[in-house]
């Protein structure tokens, strides 16, 4: 059952896929802090996220959970793509990995559903957490996306299937595979 924790029409399903414990296994590798290994992106004075820069491959990511997240929208391409940039009404094919804030674990990552890129479209409006649809902007393809989203751009006070808890701050790392088909 391929489903993603970013739509929001999900939530029945996500639920139901939870109770029965299909979400794969949460948590975060210490090991993206390695020498070489990472590139730390800092988000605010004091506050730095480690992720990996490997493109192509799972994300691991250090979350600051001990630390006050920042207030608004943070973006940061750990890896520079190339070509045109998105823009609203684009389709940009993704894999992802996703993470709370308050607790640095992973809560959902297509790369746990195999190859198959997750697509936001149209970008602007997609179905998806408004804070995608702003943090993808500008965007191009081979960018490794650091997406930091604060409560009011994600799931609010109501949270989302017991895996991300009400006023959450989300870390999404994100890799654009294609722009409207173009890689």
């Amino acid at each position: 059952m391929a489903f993603s924790l970013l739509s929001r029409v999900w939530k029945p399903v996500a639920a139901a896929c939870v109770s029965v414990g299909l979400l794969a296994g949460c948590g975060v590798d210490d090991g993206a802090a390695e020498e070489g290994n990472a590139d730390v992106v800092q988000i605010s004075d004091g506050v730095e996220v480690s992720v990996s820069a490997e493109t192509g491959e799972k994300p691991v990511v250090t979350v600051p959970s001990a630390q006050e997240p920042p207030k608004g929208l943070f973006t940061f391409d750990v890896v520079e793509g190339s070509g045109a940039e998105a823009k609203a009404g684009d389709s940009v094919a993704v894999q992802y990995a996703g993470f709370n804030w308050s607790n640095g674990k992973e809560f959902d990552a297509s790369w746990n559903r195999g190859a198959q890129p997750f697509s936001v479209s149209p970008l602007g409006s997609a179905p998806v957490i408004q804070g995608w649809n702003d943090g993808l902007i500008g965007a191009q393809v081979g960018d490794r996306r650091l997406i930091v989203i604060p409560p009011e751009l994600g799931y609010g006070a109501a949270g989302a299937g017991g895996v991300i808890g009400p006023n959450e701050t989300l870390v999404f790392v994100v890799d654009v595979v294609s722009i409207n088909g173009k890689s």
